[in-house]
Parts: structure tokens; sequence; C-alpha cells
């Protein structure tokens, strides 16, 4: 894998490992738990932000998960978008499970074969066990210990935005909307980006959402484009996508930038 100096260093600091702190945000109103997993063997940390009109009512809600979820991470400024949004009556009311990090490079990368990316991230495959957790784990929680709806979605950033893409790819049917900001594509070669229409041959008959975005990090918008290229060449139907192209954002901006014209066009009919 060739990257000048200057793209290594940037990588090192935004798209590696390392979730960068976030304290700019005032902490919403919101519920914490611990579930102790057998897929990760640890126990996690999960925030969890209603909106008023769950406490208001009895009605069911969708649910909106969220790696990078802690309280130092990305939960509040989400939460707090979500809750403005939802005054406006932008979207609908939805719920927010924040997972807070643990060993993030380990839970959010899959399986590469290129020696390099272990610069960024331990070469784990940890992502196929996070899934697993959310799936098998953390998803029935939620269902058992708040009134949801069989809806739900997933929205990440960088690492988290390959989660959410490699997700999207391998298991469609888990989630019905995703939504992913400057995804790490180049993880494992641009494997997701060399094998999209392998994965759009297999893809189920339900209606699914994508929302994705690239900033002006070459390494990840050249193969952001790509797929979106290939989705106008490829996709089913029933795939409901929409690519963001964002030149004038930064990795650093592009989640602050876009996320709440991403929420929108995932929360409403379109």
């Amino acid at each position: 894998m060739k990257k000048s100096l200057l793209i290594l260093i940037f990588s090192i600091f935004f798209l590696g490992c390392k979730k960068a702190p976030e304290n700019i945000d005032s902490i919403p109103e919101h519920d914490s738990l611990t579930i102790v997993s057998k897929m990760v063997n640890e126990d996690r940390v999960i925030n969890v932000w209603t909106p008023k009109s769950y406490k208001d009512g009895n009605d069911s809600f969708p649910v909106l998960y969220m790696p990078d979820g802690g309280i130092k991470e990305d939960f509040n400024h989400i939460a707090n978008t979500l809750a403005k949004l939802i005054n406006n009556k932008n979207i609908p009311p939805i719920i927010l499970v924040g997972i807070e990090n643990t060993e993030r490079g380990r839970d959010l990368t899959g399986f590469s074969s290129v020696k390099d990316d272990a610069q960024y991230c331990p070469l784990t495959d940890g992502a196929k066990d996070f899934r697993l957790f959310i799936t098998n784990e953390l998803i029935p929680e939620i269902n058992t210990k708040y009134r949801t709806t069989n809806r739900k979605g997933i929205i990440g950033e960088s690492l988290a935005g390959l989660f959410v893409m490699e997700t999207f790819f391998l298991t469609p049917e888990t989630f019905n909307f995703y939504i992913a900001m400057d995804p790490s594509l180049w993880w494992n070669n641009h494997y997701l980006e060399q094998n999209t229409s392998s994965f759009l041959k297999e893809f189920p008959e339900q209606e699914i959402k994508l929302w994705f975005a690239g900033s002006n990090t070459e390494d990840i918008s050249t193969h952001t484009r790509n797929i979106y290229k290939s989705f106008k060449d490829n996709a089913p139907e029933n795939l409901i996508y929409k690519y963001s192209d964002e030149p004038n954002e930064k990795h650093n901006t592009i989640f602050r930038a876009t996320k709440e014209k991403a929420l929108i066009w995932s929360l409403n009919n379109n």
C-alpha cells in the first residue's frame, strides 16, 4: 500500500484506531446500562437516549444504533441533533443507542490481508464478533427494555463508517437503513469497493436505505465515489441510496457538517 508521508501522518491521527474525545457538547439526559457480552468476551457500556414523546405516551419507536457511542465520543452531539430535528418536525421520533468503545480498532475492522494496515489497527478481524454482539445481544436487550418497533438503523464515521459499510454489504438485512460518513474504505486494499458489484448480486429483496458521504480525503473519497458509480450500474430497485460528495469538508469535519441532512433523508420516506 503506497501512501505519502503526509497521508500516513493524517491517517494515524484521524483514520486510525483511536477516537478523538468529543467534549464540546452538553450531555443529554439518558440511560446507561452494561451488557455482559459473550460475543466480545467483555462488559460493554451502552448509552440510550429516548425522545421526549417516549416518556409522554405508550408508543413504540424505531432505533438508531451507533458505534463510537460513548459520552466522550459521538453520543452527545448525535442525541442533541436528534432532539433538535424531532422538535422541529424534520424527522419522526427515534431512540438512540450508543455503544461505548473499548478496543475500537479491533471491533470496527474486518479481515485484512494487508500487513501495512496493522500500522492503524490490529489485524484481528474483530468486526464479525462485534456485529454478533449487536445482533445477538444488544438488539434483543434493547427490544426487551424499551418500546421499539422493528425498524432500526446504524450510523458511523471513519472506522465506524467502515463497519457500517461492511455490515451493509455482508449482512444487509441486519438494519433497515445505514448512514456512513467518510468510511475508511482503504482498509484491506479497498476490498468492499472492489467487490461491490458481487455483493449487490446477493442483495436481499427487502427495501434497504443507504446514505454515505466522502470528504476531501483522497484515500476515502476515491473509493466512496467508485462505490457510487457501481451503484448506478448495479443497484437493485429495492436499494434506496444517496451519495453526498463533500469536497469542501475534511475528515474531521464531515460528521457534524452532514449529520442533519443524512438523518432527514434516512428517517423520512423518499
